[in-house]
């Protein structure tokens, strides 16, 4: 869907974008095989630093074709790299070992230089019960619970004192995750496809990203006027519970500029694709077909056409708009090559009338 408005016509506020950066799934086909994928991830990456865009993301997913463990492959992209901040989008904390992946973070973000940005969710999404084993309550509880002691952990907090013989170590010893980076809590956020999970983030005091797929929405609402009242939740939120200004807001967005009509046609057929498959669309060969998109689910538009045309769609939607960053959604699909270009188009064309300056 080719979203466009009148060139200069801004809704008020219009927030200055002060980040860009994008998302992939690092995604392999059955042809080139997950080797090739994941080096193509980095040198994506590699890319996306030259071009001067400040965080790259990475979305994980089990079980299929796409990058099923992020931190090790943000500890390798970021001995290639040296300014972009690495983030996952988004870890769901269901299936997580809370302290196990506070030990992989702290020692991923030591390595990287205190470049890594972990986004976590706690959707009810229970779909792996059969492999990761069933608990005693709900999905969206567990992983509350999780998240919970994973955010504990990173703070380094006392998880356990030692009360007798037998336990590791010496009785009375405290025991914290190790190594700690003690700035990595300053870096978390939720991934948020919900009024209440954007209101919850600001609770616990993490950051917000919003993502591609939305639920609970009003009726007749739009995807766009939906995640910008998620936003402003989130806001109005952290400055009643914390009495300070609320961390910068990330939205990830489908923005493709064609900077030609055959990348315009190629645009507007993934968008024809994703509006009538959803979630399933722009899967690399061999990836499995999603089961199902969620009931009531709402799926972001894809902003695409000339680059004015695209300039005007931004301006004009509510949700990008109410954003700090944009992070653009990467069609899973697309080879190293396509996604650079896409990256660049957007760096040259666009993202500068959007108040962003590169980072080099």
């Amino acid at each position: 869907m080719s979203i466009a408005a009148s060139a200069g016509v801004q809704p008020s506020p219009f927030r200055p974008k002060q980040r860009l950066g994008f998302n992939t799934r690092v995604s392999f086909n059955d042809d080139a095989g997950p080797a090739q994928g994941l080096r193509d991830g980095i040198e994506l990456f590699k890319a996306a630093e030259r071009l001067g865009y400040q965080s790259g993301w990475a979305y994980q997913r089990h079980f299929d074709h796409y990058l099923s463990s992020p931190l090790p492959f943000f500890a390798a992209t970021g001995q290639h790299t040296q300014h972009i901040t690495l983030g996952s989008a988004v870890i769901p904390m269901r299936y997580q070992d809370p302290i196990l992946l506070a030990e992989a973070a702290g020692t991923t973000d030591l390595l990287i230089g205190g470049r890594l940005e972990l986004a976590i969710s706690t959707g009810a999404n229970a779909a792996f019960d059969a492999v990761f084993g069933t608990v005693d309550t709900d999905a969206r509880t567990e992983a509350k619970r999780r998240q919970a002691r994973f955010l504990a952990a990173i703070s380094g907090e006392v998880l356990h004192t030692v009360a007798g013989s037998g336990q590791g170590a010496p009785a009375g010893a405290e025991l914290r995750v190790t190594p700690h980076s003690p700035t990595l809590r300053s870096r978390i956020r939720q991934g948020s496809a919900s009024l209440g999970s954007a209101v919850q983030a600001a609770e616990l005091g993490i950051g917000l990203i919003s993502g591609t797929v939305q639920h609970d929405h009003a009726e007749g609402e739009s995807f766009g006027e939906y995640q910008a009242r998620c936003i402003e939740a989130f806001r109005t939120t952290w400055r009643k519970t914390w009495r300070t200004e609320p961390p910068p807001v990330a939205v990830a967005a489908s923005v493709l500029v064609g900077t030609t009509s055959e990348l315009r046609e190629k645009y507007a057929a993934y968008d024809l694709e994703r509006r009538t498959q959803g979630i399933a669309a722009s899967r690399p060969k061999g990836a499995l077909a999603p089961a199902s998109q969620p009931v009531g689910a709402q799926i972001s538009p894809v902003f695409h056409g000339t680059p004015d045309e695209v300039l005007a769609a931004v301006f004009n939607d509510p949700g990008l708009a109410a954003a700090d960053e944009i992070v653009l959604f990467l069609p899973p699909a697309f080879g190293l090559a396509e996604n650079v270009r896409l990256l660049a188009d957007l760096a040259e064309t666009v993202a500068p009338d959007l108040g962003w300056s590169p980072t080099w």
